[in-house]
């Protein structure tokens, strides 16, 4: 049976380097000398009478004269450090949820849980980005009279949608929904009718704020194509750090939840990074699979995929306060808004994605590591 062959390969585009990491559980450590081979297109190990090789995708091409520090952790399997052939193949460009969104043109605003329609055929006659959630804050920051905008709040007429961080900003119409019960606050949650699901929230009497994590907008001619769930929100969530580190140079961020509570500490620390894995034939795949049931590889036994590199802490339960109240006071942390329950799926994201990834790549400076698909 293959002793070794399981790899996972992280590029980083930016400096076309790689570090491969060749995986197997402690106790397959081998008894034998292991041989790897790297060529310029495929992988190779071997040992005793075993051998697993494994070609890599298209596009990926490594020097195999620059192969450098091959070690052995325990835990992880071997480590080894490359440099690129070649470039490889340019990230997708990330659209952006402005761009997803063009004015004239019908739409269907779905629950992403259950595909029951939300919103039905609406045609927007304009779409415009919103300031940060934050910005009246820094409002006396630029002014030196009081806030010209208080009495002016921004609300959609019925023909417009406004796009903010994390969020769409919608004229209510006539739009089939369920808010539960009114409440004190004037902000009340807005619930899918088939699955219960929070969708968002009233603003007012006729405007709706739906979050980008909990709909799937797509033209009118088309169909409903459904996304995992686990898929989707790390997708939105990804997304959403990109374009505002590419918008403001902004690359810490908190995750609140709309009862106004803190649940993660978000540090990006790279957008450019290509990763591919393959499952070899090693029994321990089924503990350092590094997507699990969230992503698998579209075909055949290895896998590529665009990733964020982030770092985070989490804040529930009172965890990290003293840092979580030391990004709520920094003006260079961006906060981002969710349902609750959403946070606390992207938690759990987080926390099997860490724990699948091999033990000495999974903290740094006391964060733990975690990839994001783009």
């Amino acid at each position: 049976a293959g002793m070794v062959g399981a790899f996972l390969l992280e590029i980083r585009r930016g400096t076309q380097s790689a570090l491969l990491v060749i995986r197997y559980a402690a106790a397959e450590v081998p008894s034998a000398p292991v041989d790897v081979s790297v060529c310029a297109d495929s992988l190779e190990v071997r040992s005793g009478g075993s051998s697993d090789a494994a070609a890599l995708p298209a596009g990926v091409r490594l020097a195999p004269s620059s192969c450098r520090g091959l070690r052995r952790l325990r835990g992880d399997g071997l480590h080894l450090r490359v440099r690129l052939g070649c470039a490889p193949p340019a990230a997708d460009v990330v659209f952006t949820l402005r761009e997803s969104l063009q004015p004239n043109k019908n739409y269907i605003f779905y629950c992403q849980s259950c595909g029951d329609i939300v919103v039905q055929d609406r045609k927007f006659l304009r779409v415009l980005p919103l300031p940060s959630e934050n910005w009246s804050d820094l409002v006396e920051e630029w002014c030196c009279h009081p806030d010209p905008f208080a009495r002016s709040p921004l609300h959609p007429q019925h023909g417009d949608c406004f796009v903010g961080d994390t969020f769409f900003l919608l004229n209510s119409g006539n739009e089939s929904r369920v808010p539960e019960s009114p409440k004190s606050k004037e902000n009340t949650r807005v619930i899918c009718k088939r699955c219960k699901t929070m969708l968002g929230e009233t603003v007012s009497s006729d405007t709706i704020k739906y979050y980008v994590t909990e709909v799937i907008v797509q033209p009118a001619e088309g169909s409903f194509s459904p996304i995992p769930r686990s898929q989707f929100v790390q997708s939105m969530v990804a997304q959403c750090l990109l374009e505002l580190s590419s918008a403001k140079s902004t690359f810490r961020f908190t995750i609140r939840g709309d009862n106004g509570k803190t649940y993660i500490l978000i540090w990006l620390l790279n957008s450019d990074t290509l990763l591919v894995e393959s499952l070899g034939r090693s029994s321990s795949h089924s503990d350092f699979t590094l997507f699990g049931d969230i992503l698998t590889p579209s075909s055949g036994p290895v896998g590529t995929w665009n990733a964020v590199k982030v770092l985070y802490q989490p804040c529930i339960q009172c965890r990290n306060k003293e840092l979580a109240d030391a990004w709520e006071d920094d003006m260079g942390v961006h906060p981002l808004k969710f349902p609750s329950e959403t946070c606390l799926e992207l938690l759990l994201i987080l926390g099997l994605s860490t724990a699948s990834l091999p033990p000495s790549l999974r903290c740094m400076n006391s964060f733990q590591v975690r990839n994001s698909f783009c």
